[in-house]
């Protein structure tokens, strides 16, 4: 029997996704990842307000679509407040031959709504019509991304020390972020009574184990119990290994204690005799520990053992490194893609590595459709760009001043560029990078505005900050991390009055009304 193991796994495709086009001009940039796999349409109908046509066709022409493209402008300003029942009720007509209606993001209700009414597929576009062209740029990527072949472990870091509430919630959390096997960590020295009913408890619920430790007793109980995976052999505990022969379970060899590469040879050759699974782990060092050389020892072993499964464990990085892990993990993963490393084992011990798992989720995917389809990494799934923006949609002051033009409220829009914040209603026009200064000038005087408008100056602060697309009323992008956006509270009432309402002391609209306070920008479909 030859070497053994890895992962014999491929992903689901990309998600279906695009929740799309914003309150009128501003979206959260589209991460790649969720476009539909759909052939390309030969022609589009876009839906819009009118404050957000010029806009929209002005990236249409831009954009040069290999499709045809046709506008249907509603009798609306701000286009995020169509619904999917009110378009139904008042798009009049779909040219012959469209086969695709692409409707703002950010209006509410299910787009199959419109599709009944008009009898052509209805989709959600990007939450920013100037995401449109990567939108549909990428349609083809779509189609065949997601497939990965790296297992993920996850372990669970000293497990004799938690109770079995905790080990389970921490089992159910790696499974619920894209592990592939639950590690069970061991612990040298401590008796683990529990490690049996554990390990079977797991089983139970469908999750797939493994066992780290070097412990003879604790592997057999692991494995009599269910894991199908031992964390490691070498020479000074192999005999354990030669009961697994002619099963499904696997262990991963490690060069005996302080030896190199070539103490491999006699295990591997003893596990073959004994037709046991395996996968080679050379390990990997800290960096100031030899993390160069260990990284020269995977490619070498990949030379050696060429059909050989690698495990890398790459906690030793992420963990002992203080850097943000998503692009860590990114290149990590990376390296065993070319390395033929087919399983990594991750922790999320300290706060930077939190959130590994799912890290290591999308970089194996994304790696993966790198290098079987020989293009970099770029441009195809940026939900691991968590504190930088792909891209920063931003719009010029010349572009600005036109939308403040055909502004008739005075419901305050807020836009920002790669370093001023601008806002303006019917009657106001600020710009600037002070987020107090610009508040002063705004004569806002209403407490819930008040609030509004500090809370929304915060974020386009920080976006501005940190190299991101800010989008009024919507969170800020961070990638895998991204929340939902805020529900609007009907108990905050967000209508800005005019000056010449406020001077003459008149009521404003009843919370019935629905004025979206801010006013949401302009780059809505």
């Amino acid at each position: 029997m030859g070497p053994a193991g890895g992962a014999e796994v491929s992903g689901a495709a990309a998600q279906r996704g695009g929740e799309a086009v914003d309150s009128e001009i501003g979206g959260a940039p589209f991460t790649g990842a969720n476009r539909p796999p759909a052939p390309p349409p030969r022609r589009v109908l876009f839906v819009t307000g009118t404050l957000a046509e010029p806009a929209l066709r002005r990236v249409l022409s831009e954009m040069q679509p290999p499709f045809r493209s046709d506008v249907a402008v509603m009798k609306i300003t701000v286009a995020a407040l169509m619904t999917t029942p009110w378009i139904a009720r008042h798009l009049e007509e779909v040219p012959p031959g469209t086969d695709l209606v692409l409707i703002p993001g950010l209006c509410e209700g299910d787009p199959l709504v419109v599709k009944e009414r008009v009898g052509v597929p209805v989709e959600k576009g990007p939450k920013d019509l100037r995401e449109i062209p990567r939108y549909f740029g990428q349609a083809a990527v779509a189609q065949d991304y997601g497939g990965y072949d790296i297992e993920i472990l996850a372990e669970i870091n000293n497990a004799p020390k938690l109770t079995p509430t905790q080990f389970r919630a921490a089992a159910d959390y790696f499974r619920t972020s894209g592990a592939d096997l639950i590690d069970v960590g061991c612990t040298p020295g401590l008796p683990f009574p529990e490690l049996g009913n554990m390990v079977r408890e797991l089983r139970q619920a469908g999750m797939r184990v493994s066992v780290d430790s070097f412990d003879p007793e604790e592997i057999r109980t692991a494995v009599e119990a269910g894991a199908e995976l031992v964390l490691s052999v070498n020479r000074s505990n192999l005999e354990v290994a030669r009961s697994l022969g002619g099963t499904n379970t696997r262990v991963v060899v490690i060069p005996d204690f302080g030896e190199g590469l070539d103490t491999l040879d006699h295990n591997i050759a003893t596990l073959e005799r004994w037709n046991v699974r395996y996968l080679i782990d050379p390990i990997i060092e800290p960096i100031g520990f030899g993390f160069m050389a260990s990284l020269e020892r995977y490619a070498e072993v990949h030379r050696r053992y060429p059909r050989a499964a690698q495990l890398m464990g790459v906690g030793n990085i992420t963990e002992l490194t203080s850097a943000d892990s998503t692009g860590v993990n990114a290149v990590l993963l990376a390296l065993c893609e070319e390395l033929g490393v087919r399983a990594v084992l991750t922790t999320e011990v300290t706060p930077w590595a939190r959130g590994a798992v799912r890290e290591i989720d999308v970089a194996r995917r994304l790696m993966h459709h790198a290098v079987t389809h020989r293009m970099v990494p770029k441009g195809v799934d940026d939900r691991l760009l968590t504190v930088k923006d792909p891209v920063i949609l931003e719009y010029d002051e010349a572009e600005l001043r036109r939308l403040h033009a055909a502004v008739r409220d005075p419901n305050f829009r807020i836009f920002t560029d790669h370093e001023t914040i601008t806002v303006f209603n019917n009657e106001l026009f600020v710009r600037g990078t002070d987020i107090q200064a610009i508040f002063a000038q705004l004569g806002v005087d209403e407490p819930t505005h008040a609030f509004y408008l500090g809370r929304e100056l915060m974020k386009a602060k920080l976006a501005i900050t940190l190299g991101k697309s800010y989008r009024q009323e919507g969170a800020l992008n961070w990638g895998y991390l991204t929340p939902p956006d805020d529900i609007k509270s009907e108990h905050v009432k967000l209508t800005q009055r005019s000056r010449k309402r406020r001077a003459a002391g008149r009521v404003p609209p009843g919370p019935g009304t629905r004025e979206v306070g801010g006013g949401g920008g302009a780059a809505g479909q």
